[in-house]
């Protein structure tokens, strides 16, 4: 059978909420007891756009952090801050002689990011794609965690690394094949079930914070929208109620039940018992996060030492890759 490595760069976006955790973070937490699996903070990505350098900074601990805190083990996985290994900016600079402006200009996010204001935007939101397949071809990943929205992208590290095993006559990089789907629960927000949880919602009382305290994520669900109806007993009858879907989908998921299931547990009740079972659930689960997250906040070095000893395994492994590409090269 063939080694399977994994790898997943993380956007250092700072303090995350309950549609982070159950969109992706607990899939990456199991995924890191089924293979070799490698997270990095992305923060060579984050700065293709402008951000106020102290904001960073502090974003890139507080996502390192909260993946630790939710589960990521050191001992399992190698965590590590995309920064911290150079070769990733080097693999990305000898690609873009690989990487052709026609493949670029299909990219989709580009488009979307960029918006009408496409001529003022960074060189880095044009050429990130590249950078992303680095990323991936640095450490021969056999395969890459994506949503639907970047496909594309990992289509196009698959399109640069055959283009550069061809030009140079090499075997060098390894096809990465993507992993779409898996047990990811697309979570609400707590004020309208129509719209994804986010961090963006100028109300904080549409999500749940990973830092909230029991009191808080109790206060948060109880005020949570809802209708007049008691739940039913079938999914069919939560169809048109998209909030209660979607408190109904959070107990499913934080439980690893389906729907179905709850309803059965919960059924001809009305909100008035459900909101204080699923904050208590959420307040139980939860609350372990928000401790080890403290614990870390109030000990950088524990953080520094991990994220330390990340880099140097990614180091190690990547070496091997870069100087193979400068090789074949002629570099």
């Amino acid at each position: 059978m063939t080694h399977q490595r994994t790898i997943s760069g993380i956007q250092p976006t700072g303090n995350l909420h309950l549609g982070n955790y159950l969109g992706a973070i607990r899939r990456w937490v199991q995924m890191q007891h089924e293979g070799e699996c490698l997270f990095f903070l992305a923060d060579l990505h984050a700065i293709t756009v402008h951000n106020e350098p102290a904001t960073l900074a502090n974003n890139i601990r507080e996502m390192a952090a909260a993946l630790v805190a939710c589960g990521i083990d050191p001992d399992k996985a190698v965590l590590f801050r995309q920064r911290d290994v150079a070769a990733h900016a080097e693999l990305c600079w000898l690609l873009n002689g690989t990487a052709r402006i026609g493949w670029l200009n299909r990219m989709t996010q580009f488009k979307e990011k960029s918006g009408k204001n496409r001529e003022g935007a960074s060189i880095g939101l044009y050429a990130y794609p590249v950078l992303q397949a680095a990323d991936v071809l640095l450490y021969q990943a056999t395969h890459v965690p994506v949503g639907e929205d970047q496909k594309q992208h990992l289509e196009l590290a698959r399109d640069i690394a055959t283009k550069f095993n061809t030009d140079f006559g090499v075997e060098l990089f390894t096809l990465p094949e993507p992993v779409i789907g898996g047990p990811a629960a697309r979570v609400m927000s707590l004020r309208d079930g129509t719209a994804k949880m986010s961090k963006s919602d100028p109300s904080d009382m549409s999500r749940i914070n990973l830092t909230d305290d029991a009191e808080t994520i109790m206060s948060k669900v109880r005020k949570a929208k809802t209708d007049p109806e008691p739940l039913s007993d079938t999914i069919e009858g939560l169809e048109g109620r998209p909030e209660a879907r979607n408190l109904v989908g959070i107990y499913a998921a934080m439980t690893d039940a389906t729907p179905a299931e709850v309803l059965a547990q919960f059924g001809g009740q009305g909100f008035g018992s459900f909101k204080p079972a699923l904050g208590e659930l959420l307040a139980s689960k939860l609350g372990p996060i928000a401790e080890r997250l403290r614990e870390l906040k109030a000990n950088p070095a524990e953080l520094d030492a991990i994220l330390a000893k990340g880099a140097e395994k990614a180091r190690t492994l990547a070496a091997p890759t870069l100087a193979a590409a400068y090789k074949a090269m002629g570099l």
